[in-house]
C-alpha cells in the first residue's frame, strides 16, 4: 500500500488549514478538499482561483463573503446530528469566512475553469436525505451538490452516514472509466469522521490489473483517503462506532455525471436487500428525517 493514498489526521495540513487536498498533491487533475478549523473572530480569506468550492460546516456556523454578498450559514453541532446549509463559490471569487463562536468547515472543491455560475446559498431543507442498502448494508446519503440538485461546473458532493456495525460503499464499485451511460471517470476524496473518543472504521480501495492499487486503512476522524481509480469499498464502521465521511468528486467529464460500476464479484449481494428491512438506527436527525 502507498502511505500517499490514506492521509492520517494533522499529516496533510499547513498551518491555516487542518487538510489540504489539491490536485496536484493528489497527482490527479480536479479533485480537492480543504478542512478550516476557525476560531471566534477575525475572518479567513479563501481565493478561489480555477476551482469552485463549496463551504460545508461539519461543526459550527459562520458568514461567508463574496462578491458583495453574506450568506449566513447555520451550521450544525456535529456531522450526525443534522444536515447543513452551505454556500458555492465560483471560480475566480475572493471571499471571506468568519464564525461568530467557531467551528470546523470543509471545503471542497472542483477544479472548473468556465466561471459561468453564480456565488450562492443552498438551504438545508432542499438537501436529500436518502436511505440505501438494508440490513447490514443500510446507510444514509445525503446529497449536497449532485446532478439534477445542485448545480455546478464539475463538482459533486454528498456525506454518507454509517450506523455501527454496518458496511457501506458496498458492493465495491468504480468511477475510473468514460463509458457512456455507463461508467464516468471520477477522482473521489474520502474525508472521515466517527463517533466516540476511540471511534474507528476501516476503508478498502482495490484496483484491477491494468490499474493495480492496494489500500486496507483504518481510519478515524479527520482521516482521508484518495481514491484515484479503483474498486473501493467496504466503508466499515466498527460496533459500537458510527461512521462519517465527506465524498468529494470531480473529473473531466463535461456532463457532470455520477456513474458507477459494480465489481461483478459481489455486484450479486444488492439483490438481497429486497427481503431485508432498513436499519431502524437510520435516518440520522435531520431535517428530511423521517
Amino acid at each position: 500500500m502507498s502511505s500517499a493514498f490514506h492521509l492520517p489526521k494533522g499529516t496533510s495540513g499547513d498551518g491555516s488549514y487542518d487538510l489540504v487536498v489539491t490536485p496536484e498533491s493528489a497527482g490527479w487533475g480536479y479533485s480537492g478538499l480543504r478542512i478550516l478549523t476557525l476560531e471566534p473572530g477575525p475572518a479567513h480569506p479563501l481565493s478561489t482561483g480555477d476551482s469552485e468550492f463549496l463551504v460545508l460546516p461539519l461543526t459550527g456556523g459562520c458568514t461567508v463573503t463574496v462578491d458583495g454578498q453574506s450568506f449566513l450559514l447555520e451550521g450544525r453541532t456535529g456531522v450526525f446530528d443534522s444536515v447543513t446549509d452551505f454556500a458555492y463559490l465560483p471560480p475566480g471569487s475572493q471571499a471571506l469566512i468568519s464564525s461568530t463562536s467557531g467551528g470546523t468547515f470543509a471545503l471542497p472543491s472542483a477544479r472548473a475553469g468556465r466561471g459561468g455560475l453564480p456565488a450562492r446559498y443552498g438551504r438545508k431543507e432542499d438537501v436529500e436525505v436518502e436511505l440505501r442498502g438494508a440490513g447490514a448494508c443500510s446507510r444514509q446519503v445525503d446529497n449536497y451538490c449532485l446532478p439534477g440538485q445542485f448545480e455546478a461546473e464539475q463538482l459533486l458532493v454528498c456525506e454518507v452516514l454509517t450506523p455501527g456495525g454496518n458496511w457501506s460503499s458496498y458492493p465495491p464499485h468504480k468511477h475510473d472509466e468514460d463509458r457512456p451511460g455507463v461508467e464516468s471517470a471520477l477522482e473521489e476524496i474520502y474525508y472521515f469522521e466517527v463517533s466516540g473518543e476511540n471511534g474507528f472504521g476501516y476503508q478498502r480501495v482495490y484496483g484491477t490489473p491494468e490499474r493495480p492499487i492496494d489500500v486496507l486503512a483504518e481510519v478515524r476522524s479527520g482521516d482521508t483517503v484518495l481514491i484515484p481509480h479503483g474498486w473501493h469499498g467496504p466503508s466499515i464502521a466498527a460496533p459500537g462506532y458510527d461512521l462519517y465521511y465527506l465524498n468529494v468528486m470531480a473529473g473531466p467529464g463535461q456532463d457532470r455525471a455520477w456513474l458507477i460500476c459494480d465489481d461483478p464479484a459481489h455486484g450479486w449481494v444488492r439483490a438481497t436487500w429486497a427481503t431485508q428491512d432498513i436499519d431502524d438506527r437510520l435516518p440520522f436527525e435531520g431535517p428530511n428525517a423521517q
